[in-house]
């Protein structure tokens, strides 16, 4: 099991490559343009109109959910309607390649840490996390791209909490061809309440990326 992981890890690492090496950034700069008004000129977000931060996004996981976007398998039918909102963004980006481009460009940005605005039991939230979150996204929440797991450390505490409310409440996550997104809806699923999650969202908040 260990080769296999080292295997997968080193063929992510490969591609990780790749995808920076075919991205062409000036024109994701361009495109991005249109993502700016919500997210900001260097995707640091905008808590005012629900648009998270994505500066600290891996490029594969950025473009894997535009795509999920312009499909339909996030965004539509009984999804939140930030998500409906940016699938119809998303589906102005022409082809594989403008995703490609905007998702290398994004991550090409960098912008400060956001601010903590969810308080939680730390320590509590940090024996849920290792339970249920760490296998998955990483002891420091760095994320596993051989897992498809996105970092969670220097998300907006805002924007998770809002997510994980999401996919307990089966409005992320339910579309059969959402793979990992059914895995999160699964484990959304054992944090019993608000309290569980608001605490779990405090601890991350507190890990450094």
């Amino acid at each position: 099991m260990r080769t296999l992981n080292l295997i997968l890890m080193l063929m992510t690492t490969l591609s990780v490559g790749l995808a920076r090496a075919e991205a062409n950034l000036q024109a994701g700069a361009v495109a991005y343009t249109v993502c700016a008004s919500c997210h900001g000129a260097k995707a640091e977000g905008n808590s005012a109109l629900k648009a998270p931060r994505l500066s600290y996004l891996a490029p594969e996981y950025l473009a894997s959910q535009l795509e999920k976007f312009q499909r339909g398998i996030r965004g539509g039918k009984g999804s939140t309607p930030e998500a409906a909102q940016m699938a119809g963004m998303a589906g102005t980006l022409a082809g594989s390649q403008a995703i490609l481009d905007v998702a290398g460009y994004v991550a090409s940005l960098e912008t400060e840490l956001p601010d903590r605005t969810i308080e939680g039991d730390v320590q509590l939230g940090a024996d849920y996390y290792n339970q249920f979150c760490g296998a998955c996204h990483g002891p420091a929440a760095q994320g596993n791209p051989a897992l498809n797991s996105p970092a969670l450390a220097g998300a907006d505490d805002w924007y998770l909490l809002a997510q994980l409310k999401a996919f307990r409440a089966g409005m992320r996550g339910a579309h059969p061809e959402d793979r990992t997104g059914r895995q999160m809806l699964a484990m959304a699923g054992v944090l019993l309440d608000e309290e569980a999650m608001r605490d779990v969202v405090a601890f991350i908040g507190s890990l450094a990326p």
